[in-house]
């Protein structure tokens, strides 16, 4: 093999390397947390704190404190109103 060929099949190989990882890296789901006091009215995860109602979609208010929206991990303190534990 001549040193181009050789080159080039490692260059190849590096290169699939890097691919493969970033596919990894973008399957893998983030860790999430529930935050409160951010769900819009209807936009709200699962159920409410108070017992108010039990599904996703029906929250009644913008920004109640018994509402929650999953988010990644540590992303709830950087939202303004956003905290970890139902009021």
């Amino acid at each position: 093999m001549e040193k181009q060929q050789i080159l080039s099949v490692a260059i190849g190989g590096l290169l699939a390397l890097a691919l493969a990882g970033n596919a990894s890296a973008a399957d893998k789901k983030p860790e999430m947390e529930k935050c409160f006091g951010i769900a819009k009215a209807g936009m709200n995860d699962c159920s409410s704190n108070k017992g108010s109602h039990s599904c996703a979609g029906q929250a009644t208010k913008n920004n109640d404190t018994m509402d929650f929206v999953a988010v990644p991990k540590g992303t709830c303190d950087k939202i303004a109103n956003g905290i970890l534990k139902s009021m």
